[in-house]
């Protein structure tokens, strides 16, 4: 028996990978997660869909909201990207973190590099009136 009753193995693997692309999808989402003691996966033959649970009258999706909406809009958005997927079913949206923006290293290191190479360049205009 498959985690959807009637159908193959291979239908819920795909249903699953789909439900994960799209939830991912989802502007204010970073990811897919899950809580330790509280697995919300697929489970499959050589691998796991992990934050997503595919079961026979419902999907439960864990997920990670970016910082900034409000997280009723964050389950809002999740639900409205997986129920087309999942007719009739109930779609359950656990928000297991909120992770803040990824700092910008390449920005501060491109300005830095300027003005290094700014530097060097001034030591080498130096160095050749010099010489």
């Amino acid at each position: 028996m498959t985690a959807m009753g009637y159908r193959t193995l291979d239908e819920v693997a795909e249903l699953a990978d789909r439900i994960a692309a799209a939830v991912t999808r989802c502007p204010d989402v970073a990811g897919l997660t899950q809580i330790p003691g509280m697995p919300v996966a697929t489970y499959l033959p050589g691998r796991t869909v992990s934050g997503v649970a595919v079961r026979s009258a419902e999907v439960e999706i864990c997920v990670v909201a970016r910082i900034g909406p409000p997280l009723p809009q964050v389950a809002a958005q999740v639900r409205q990207a997986v129920e087309p997927l999942v007719p009739g079913r109930v779609v359950d949206v656990v928000i297991a973190d909120i992770t803040t923006p990824q700092a910008r290293p390449k920005a501060a290191m491109g300005s830095a590099g300027r003005r290094r190479r700014s530097d060097t360049n001034e030591r080498k205009t130096g160095a050749s009136a010099n010489g």
